[in-house]
């Protein structure tokens, strides 16, 4: 029995292939496109969101421009010059890795097409037995995916889609996301401190040997810089926030905002917490580069997107 993929229902029982962790079986009629797009990386075509992306790294890069030679080359405190950029500049690393694991990371996307006689018959659904097609991406459709009008796929477990990542934020990609969030914000906060130390400093040596730039100079990159770090800290903050309310909750933003009944068990919070960074609470869990290889992409035929193995 088909259904559509706008209708949910608590009694259905859904088909053990369909679980979070199986995907679809290649072997199928669509099995050398998905072979095609397993070769190459994941990555999403969108002019808006590859704009956002291009503009999040040149602001970093600007911060950090800004930071090492405006404000700490120049100082005579050595050591406040060196702690600080190597804190400052790790911190930007870091939120430029998870930037880019969020970005080239499949999100959970669920194959195309994968809605085939063939498939159906594999299944071996029992009378009455309801399971979900979406009409968009022809894909049989897991509970909790939805379908994405960017990626043009459904995505499993979707919270939103973030053109600033250019991406969707789903299953297997939060972690990155909100590891990204949480960099950012700390190096908007710890440039803000550094730029009202600096104006302190500026002021009280009326302007010289503060800087190597002339005053007009150092002070309108200074002030570009406080105006970009207080917006970035407020947006990353508040957005980190409601990840982790979400993943403590075992709630995405859609079915926050669609106001959908759960149909599934709910995990506790530190459960949901641990499903989402991997494991018992570690280093691992703020570290973007963990279980990160760079090999030869293999063909498999249960992959259902492009991606990085990791």
């Amino acid at each position: 029995t088909m259904q559509s993929s706008g209708h949910r229902f608590r009694d259905v029982e859904h088909h053990p292939l369909l679980a979070d962790n199986d995907s679809y079986d290649s072997s199928s009629s669509s099995s050398s496109s998905e072979a095609d797009m397993a070769e190459r990386v994941w990555f999403i075509r969108d002019g808006c969101g590859m704009v956002c992306a291009i503009m999040t790294w040149l602001l970093v890069v600007y911060a950090d421009f800004v930071v090492t030679f405006v404000m700490l080359l120049p100082s005579k405190d050595f050591w406040y010059s060196v702690i600080n950029g190597v804190l400052f500049n790790c911190l930007a690393v870091l939120a430029l890795s998870s930037h880019l694991r969020t970005m080239l990371t499949d999100p959970g996307a669920v194959p195309k097409g994968n809605a085939t006689k063939e498939y159906m018959d594999n299944l071996q659904l029992k009378p009455g037995e309801v399971i979900y097609k979406c009409p968009k991406c022809c894909s049989i459709k897991p509970e909790r995916a939805h379908h994405c009008s960017i990626c043009k796929r459904c995505i499993r477990k979707m919270d939103h889609h973030c053109p600033w990542v250019n991406n969707c934020v789903g299953e297997k990609n939060q972690r990155f996301f909100v590891l990204f969030t949480m960099y950012i914000a700390l190096i908007s906060a710890h440039a803000l401190v550094l730029c009202g130390f600096q104006f302190f400093s500026c002021v009280r040596g009326q302007w010289t040997e503060c800087s190597d730039f002339s005053p007009p100079v150092t002070v309108i990159l200074m002030i570009f810089l406080c105006l970009e770090g207080f917006l970035f800290l407020t947006f990353t903050a508040v957005m980190f926030g409601t990840q982790i309310h979400s993943i403590c909750n075992d709630e995405t933003e859609i079915e926050r905002l669609k106001s959908e009944k759960p149909t599934w068990e709910r995990r506790l919070r530190w459960e949901g917490m641990k499903s989402v960074f991997g494991g018992q609470p570690s280093l691992l869990w703020i570290n973007p580069f963990a279980g990160f290889r760079i090999r030869r992409l293999l063909l498999r035929g249960k992959k259902g997107g492009p991606e990085f193995s990791v």
